[in-house]
């Protein structure tokens, strides 16, 4: 669905790190309300091609290591969505989930949940852990396959085969779409995407992670709709360091985003 634009305010943006800030004011598109980012970043990176800069729509990552969040101010600063860890494995719930997730829907930032694959458990039996722990609720966003090694587990260090591995995500995200309806997007990390060859699953939105380079080169030129970008960031109520993430499109592409994929 097309919606009408219809430009608030206007404001450039300045550089995600150091002491520079974005103007934090909305701009509304159609029924979205898209705040700046007024972020900063306890490394930056000096980036060498396109930097997350370019991109106006901006959020978070959160899990239990976010342990106290100000979730209207965090939205006042630029938290347009939060991905908010629910599930690991078979059996771990994250013990900040549902605080997250009350507190990010009270706010109005557009909300998600994501699970964390654990190597040494059938893919069906972690889709129903997730779908027992995270409510089908109006509004939010697709939920997310995260994918990566596991070299510091203290019980599953085991690296299976690529197609092994993407037959285990597609058993996932077919149980996971009849469910809530939407397609989960895949989150992983340079060379988990390389080793299995995760660029051969058909019909799978990216979540990508990438902090020295923009995904197009580090990715092989791989289509994505969310980038993360840093896991240093500082973000106005919000203690300690967090993962901030960009939107691939503009305002408008978030709302036509939104209206396509959000339950």
């Amino acid at each position: 669905m097309i919606r009408a634009l219809t430009l608030v305010a206007l404001f450039a943006l300045t550089a995600c790190g150091g002491t520079q800030r974005r103007d934090p004011a909305p701009v509304a598109v159609g029924e979205v309300t898209v705040m700046s980012a007024n972020f900063d970043d306890r490394k930056p990176t000096d980036w060498p091609g396109r930097s997350p800069d370019r991109y106006p729509v901006h959020g978070i990552d959160v899990s239990r290591f976010q342990t106290s969040i100000d979730w209207p101010t965090a939205r006042a600063n630029g938290v347009n969505f939060a991905f908010i860890k629910a599930t690991e494995g078979g059996d771990m719930v994250d013990p900040m989930f549902d605080s997250h997730w009350r507190g990010a829907g009270a706010a109005g930032v557009r909300r998600g949940a994501y699970h964390f694959f654990y190597h040494c458990r059938p893919a069906a039996e972690q889709a129903r852990w997730f779908i027992k722990a995270v409510p089908k609720t109006p509004g939010m966003l697709p939920p997310v396959l995260d994918m990566e090694w596991t070299p510091t587990s203290p019980t599953c260090t085991i690296r299976r085969d690529g197609a092994t591995i993407r037959d285990e995500a597609r058993i996932f995200m077919d149980i996971l779409e009849r469910h809530y309806g939407q397609r989960p997007l895949i989150y992983t990390t340079v060379d988990f995407f390389r080793d299995t060859e995760l660029w051969r699953l058909q019909g799978v939105e990216f979540w990508l992670r990438s902090v020295a380079d923009h995904p197009h080169g580090v990715y092989d030129g791989k289509a994505w709709s969310f980038w993360q970008y840093t896991s240093t960031g500082v973000v106005a109520g919000i203690a300690g360091p967090v993962d901030i993430n960009a939107f691939a499109g503009s305002r408008q592409a978030w709302a036509d985003w939104l209206a396509q994929r959000s339950l």
